[in-house]
């Protein structure tokens, strides 16, 4: 690993991500205000694949959840081709989550009474009242990549750990977004699932063209990707370019 670390907040570079002076604190049981992100600066380019690391409590999960407007800032932006993802109301928020990032987990949240295809069709039907066969066929074409095509018909009850991780990998690029934000999402899978995942994730990252962010703890899972930031008291560093 590069050991020259760049401090990010002097970053200017234009992206088609761009995170700007970012903010965010939390009240602590002491009423202290413990700042979790300090005016955070990043620009994530077209099919740029990053990953963040740093000790627990750091605030990666934090900061994911701006990137995917699951949560708000106290201050600083997030704009996506120049435009502000916090300028918009909640319901162009929830248009924006649903067609514009993908979110993988550590768990991959499936809903057991659902079969794999229908469980990575569910963000459709969060925009259309009913699967086109467009959306159908973009489905079929995501699982014969990800090697789960004969599981289709499948409860996740019924699929191993890297299977429904696989799932959950296509149900967050059924709607072909331009961001996909990955948390911990080798986490609970064994070495050889956590290996082929990864590779999965950076094919189709090249594929795509998706832009992917990857919160984790694995180094080897962070050595894949093309930058690797270390986020610590508040700050980002770049360790890897």
């Amino acid at each position: 690993m590069n050991s020259k670390r760049k401090n990010t907040q002097l970053e200017t570079q234009k992206g088609m991500l761009e995170i700007k002076s970012l903010t965010k604190s939390f009240q602590s049981g002491s009423g202290a205000l413990r700042i979790i992100l300090d005016e955070l600066s990043l620009s994530v380019q077209d099919g740029e694949s990053v990953a963040i690391v740093g000790p627990s409590g750091s605030g990666k999960t934090t900061l994911l959840n701006m990137l995917g407007a699951l949560d708000r800032p106290d201050s600083g932006d997030v704009l996506l081709n120049g435009e502000s993802v916090f300028s918009k109301n909640e319901k162009r928020l929830a248009e924006f989550r649903n067609q514009s990032i993908g979110f993988v987990f550590q768990l991959h949240h499936l809903l057991p009474q659902l079969t794999l295809i229908e469980n990575i069709l569910l963000p459709v039907l969060a925009q259309q009242s009913a699967v086109d066969s467009t959306s159908r066929k973009r489905a079929e074409e995501l699982i014969l990549k990800l090697s789960i095509a004969e599981l289709q018909n499948q409860k996740p009850g019924q699929l191993s750990g890297g299977e429904c991780q696989r799932t959950a990998v296509a149900r967050a690029l059924i709607n072909q977004p331009k961001i996909l934000l990955a948390d911990e999402p080798t986490g609970a899978l064994d070495q050889q699932s956590s290996n082929q995942l990864a590779d999965l994730l950076l094919q189709l990252n090249r594929e795509e063209r998706t832009s992917l962010i990857v919160v984790t703890h694995s180094m080897n899972l962070a050595s894949k990707m093309d930058k690797i930031y270390q986020l610590e008291n508040g700050k980002l560093q770049l360790t890897k370019a």
